[in-house]
């Protein structure tokens, strides 16, 4: 798996799972993955990140990433909105040309549907195997739970 990823449907609107995402610094209080982020607010593309990331085992790591594209909900002429949020991954791994990876989340909501969340990391580089793909897919899916559970509870009247 050099190109994890994660797919869940939420039952919310769009417009509140971006609000969700967006609030990296309610990270901590909801999501088991990405357990803290530090980032300047409002997000914006050229913002650095750091992740604190927590894998399944308990133990962590810290990311420093790059805001690569932010792009709020939009609905298109059939009445699907979208919205985007990617980062680049610029570690020392990255900056020596061993690991690089770049993760986009995506929101897609057709009228009157759920909001699917979708999310990978585009890995390159011959380390790759080293980033541990498979805990980063692990990774995903936990964050993906969570978000849903997130944004559900927060839509809930």
């Amino acid at each position: 798996m050099a190109n994890p990823s994660a797919s869940i449907d939420i039952d919310a609107p769009i417009d509140l799972v971006w609000q969700v995402m967006l609030d990296t610094e309610a990270y901590g209080e909801w999501n088991p993955f990405v357990v803290r982020a530090e980032t300047p607010q409002p997000a914006a593309v050229g913002n650095p990140i750091v992740l604190h990331v927590r894998w399944a085992n308990g133990k962590g790591t810290r990311s420093p990433e790059r805001v690569t594209a932010v792009e709020p909900p939009t609905t298109s002429a059939d009445g699907t909105a979208t919205a985007v949020l990617s980062y680049r991954y610029e570690g020392l791994p990255s900056r020596l040309g061993l690991v690089r990876g770049v993760r986009h989340q995506r929101l897609t909501q057709r009228a009157g549907g759920p909001t699917t969340y979708d999310t990978v990391e585009e890995f390159s580089g011959p380390l790759v195997k080293l980033a541990g793909p498979g805990r980063v897919a692990d990774g995903f899916r936990r964050h993906a739970a969570a978000l849903k559970g997130r944004a559900e509870e927060l839509a809930a009247p």
